[in-house]
């Protein structure tokens, strides 16, 4: 989703460095490891490069990790271990610790087994919320294999036929590397948007479109306040459910961590479940007949005729590599009410103020 906001007044722009910086500073006065604040800043980075303000995956997250870790809900430094560890397989206890850490070791993990076995998953429980999905997968992308991150999430979606919540966004992170050229990367929820972007289009007093979500009765609107009680739609309609559905199954009962209704409802005890998956094209073809048969299919796809001669057909994740490398230039927008807020919670903790 393009950057769009109505008054540009109430938005700062900072480089990438300013905001790194910073954000690794506040979580190591959290008391997160110097390897845990790096890990951190470089997904939140990612996100803040990527994506809309309003969803609030960004520098926004600092806010989640400031309440967390004062009420023990996150654990710096938790003392994370793997409770299975087979040929092709692993399950790692988060023990509490930070999502973006925990995933991150169970995709180096899946990338190291892949590499012997061709596929490897690894299974994380007692975990928080990971980030975004897409950063987790392009892990593997980066490595020359091909990644896959889901994780569960807070109950927002209502099975197909009902407007009661029960499954979460589930989202997933599926990366394609491609040589020298940047990956494919399919980072997206199971549900048409989030609460983030509904706040969002609340407070720019604007109507959202009618697919997002419905009342709390079920009935279709395009007031997000109106609906801010409500479910959120699925992606596809009854295919979305689905696989929100087997994203439970897979992240949240197989792993031994929380699902539907209970996972994401004890501030202080999230027990949040994540599946990440590595697959090296070359345990099937080798890497390099992989490769020209992955271009052959690229160039057909960008090839097709768009119906908007403006608007070319494009790969899955290269709308967010454009925006990073235009932010990158341009700066990364941060809404200055969430400046105000880190203000007050850099002082709390003692950190610089940078901003």
């Amino acid at each position: 989703m393009a950057y769009d906001i109505q008054d540009a007044s109430l938005i700062n722009h900072y480089s990438l460095e300013t905001l790194r910086a910073f954000t690794a500073d506040f979580m190591r006065g959290l008391g997160a490891t110097a390897a845990e604040a790096e890990i951190i800043s470089d997904g939140l980075m990612t996100a803040s490069l990527w994506w809309h303000p309003g969803q609030g995956q960004g520098i926004e997250k600092l806010f989640r990790y400031h309440r967390r870790v004062k009420n023990g809900g996150i654990l710096p430094d938790a003392p994370m271990r793997f409770l299975t560890d087979g040929p092709a397989y692993a399950l790692l206890d988060a023990a509490k610790g930070f999502g973006y850490v925990a995933a991150q070791r169970a995709m180096a993990c899946a990338i190291e087994k892949a590499r012997v076995n061709g596929i490897a998953m690894v299974g994380v429980r007692n975990s928080n919320h990971f980030g975004i999905a897409g950063y987790h997968a392009l892990s593997a992308a980066k490595a020359g294999l091909i990644g896959w991150s889901m994780t569960n999430a807070a109950a927002e979606m209502a099975p197909w036929g009902s407007a009661q919540v029960v499954l979460g966004t589930n989202p997933w992170g599926i990366a394609i590397p491609r040589g020298e050229e940047n990956a494919i990367v399919l980072d997206m929820a199971l549900t048409m948007s989030g609460k983030g972007m509904m706040r969002w289009y609340a407070r720019e007093k604007r109507e959202m479109p009618d697919n997002w979500a419905l009342t709390r009765d079920g009935a279709v609107t395009t007031d997000p306040d109106a609906a801010m009680d409500g479910p959120l739609l699925p992606i596809g309609e009854y295919k979305g459910y689905g696989l929100s559905l087997l994203t439970d199954v897979l992240a949240g009962v197989m792993t031994g961590a929380l699902f539907g209704l209970d996972v994401f409802q004890d501030d202080r005890n999230f027990d949040v479940g994540h599946m990440l998956i590595a697959i090296d094209p070359a345990a099937l073809m080798p890497a390099a007949d992989y490769q020209r048969r992955l271009e052959d299919l690229v160039a057909q796809v960008t090839g097709a005729p768009p119906i908007d001669p403006a608007r070319p057909v494009l790969l899955p994740g290269e709308v967010e590599f454009r925006r990073m490398a235009e932010r990158g230039v341009e700066g990364i927008p941060v809404s200055r009410e969430t400046v105000d807020g880190l203000r007050e919670l850099a002082a709390d903790i003692a950190v610089p103020f940078t901003l």
